[in-house]
Order: structure tokens, then C-alpha cells, then sequence
């Protein structure tokens, strides 16, 4: 699996093992580390494939071009800020557009969903959710409401919403996850020391789902704040996963 695939490439780098992972920017890693994660990533496609034509069997989705797809970004609490990769993708990506919230500091789960439903059923081709944090419970709750064709779903940090100790409070209205198999190809990219949330919970979660889960070591909440405005690492992750749809 890519988990265990990307931990045995950490164990056998001559690095340290505190750099492993997608956290690029992080002081502590060296640029010769840097570099070497960048250039080994293409080389787990093939783990990759195998991952999404398993899913793609048994959802029955077919190959199709990434100018043929609606990418909806969907981000998490507080909204994702200008130097956030979400943004950045948003920027860059011609067909991307962001699910916008009448509220980013004081969710409302309904409301929250609401938009996500809306924003996929409008769409005119198939849909990629590309979402993060508090975007991915948003996501998987509107997973019953939604009319339109989902091509797929690419998930970052997802938080523990179940946790009671999660700040503030009231995300955990969000909670707690469903735990259906999902009925469209999805990527989960989680970190060894996200603070919203335990990676044996992402992995736990991914398994549910039957998403292919993503091991990013010691990257924070794969946001702006943990080094992760540029993220050329994801984007190729992103890149990959596109083009197996």
C-alpha cells in the first residue's frame, strides 16, 4: 500500500527521518532532501495505479481528460488563505472553483453541506473534490444529496471531528464521520503530527472508506502555516491521481 511503500522510502534514506513526508519547507530539512523526495515521487505512479484501477473496477468510472472535469475546492475552518496550496491550485487549475461559506469562523454543519450539494449538483461535467480539514467531513456528509457524477476526491488532513478535546468545540458538530464505502475513487494524505488529528484516526478512516491513504510524515495540518503554500509534492500526488480518472 502507499503508506507502507512511502515509510519503507523513509527508513532507507540516509536523511533524517524527521524530514520524511511532504514537509518540504520544514528548517530542520536539508535542500538535498528536499530535492530527493521531489525526484523519488514519480516513481510510486505505479503503486498509485494499482490503488485507482482497483477503485475504478469497482465504481465502474472511466478514463476521461482533467479539461473535462469541474475541480471544486473545498476548505476547511477559517477558510484557506492566500498562500494556502488550495488557493494556489485554485489560481492555477482552469476548471477549479471554490466552495464558498456565508460563514468560515463559526461553521454550520447544515450549512456547510448545503453549499457542497449545491455547488456539485450545478456543475455541468463530472466533479474532483479536491478538500481539506474541516472540507472533508463537509464532503463525506454530503455524499447522500449529491445528483450529479463525482469523478473522485482528494482528501488533506482530515481532522478528528469525534474528538472531544478538538478546538474550538463546536467542530465536532461535524462529527462523527460516516463510515460508508465511498462510491467514487478518493486519495487520503495525512500527517504523523497533525495537531487536529491522529494519523492511526486518518488511517482508520481511509479504510472505511476504501481510500487509498497517504503517509506525509511530520507535516502539520498540510497548510500555509507548516510550510505548505507551494506544495509541488501534492500537486504531482493530485497530478497522478487525475490522470487515472
Amino acid at each position: 500500500m502507499l503508506a507502507r511503500w512511502l515509510e519503507h522510502r523513509a527508513e532507507t534514506s540516509k536523511y533524517a527521518p524527521t524530514c520524511r513526508g511532504f514537509n518540504r519547507q520544514a528548517p530542520h530539512c536539508d535542500q538535498s532532501r528536499q530535492k530527493r523526495l521531489i525526484e523519488e515521487l514519480p516513481f510510486f505512479a505505479p503503486i498509485l495505479g494499482q490503488n485507482l484501477d482497483a477503485m475504478h473496477r469497482e465504481t465502474q468510472i472511466g478514463a476521461m481528460k482533467v479539461s473535462d472535469v469541474d475541480i471544486l475546492i473545498v476548505p476547511g475552518y477559517t477558510n484557506s488563505g492566500p498562500d494556502h496550496w488550495q488557493t494556489r491550485w485554485e489560481a492555477k487549475l482552469s476548471t477549479a472553483r471554490r466552495v464558498e461559506q456565508a460563514e468560515w469562523s463559526k461553521p454550520v454543519r447544515e450549512d456547510w453541506v448545503a453549499r457542497v450539494v449545491e455547488e456539485v449538483n450545478a456543475s455541468t461535467r463530472p466533479v474532483v473534490l479536491v478538500a481539506h480539514s474541516l472540507g472533508v467531513p463537509t464532503v463525506i456528509h454530503a455524499i447522500p444529496d449529491l445528483k450529479q457524477k463525482v469523478a473522485g476526491a482528494f482528501f488533506v488532513a482530515p481532522p478528528d471531528v469525534a474528538n472531544p478535546d478538538i478546538r474550538p468545540k463546536h467542530l465536532m458538530t461535524f462529527g462523527p464521520y460516516p463510515r460508508n464505502r465511498l462510491p467514487f475513487p478518493s486519495i487520503t494524505i495525512a500527517s504523523r503530527n497533525d495537531p487536529f488529528g491522529e494519523f492511526g484516526h486518518a488511517e482508520d478512516i481511509a479504510s472505511a472508506w476504501g481510500s487509498a491513504l497517504i503517509d506525509a510524515g511530520e507535516s502539520g495540518h498540510i497548510n500555509a502555516d507548516s510550510g505548505h503554500g507551494p506544495w509541488p509534492e501534492g500537486t504531482m500526488v493530485f497530478a497522478q491521481f487525475l490522470s487515472r480518472l
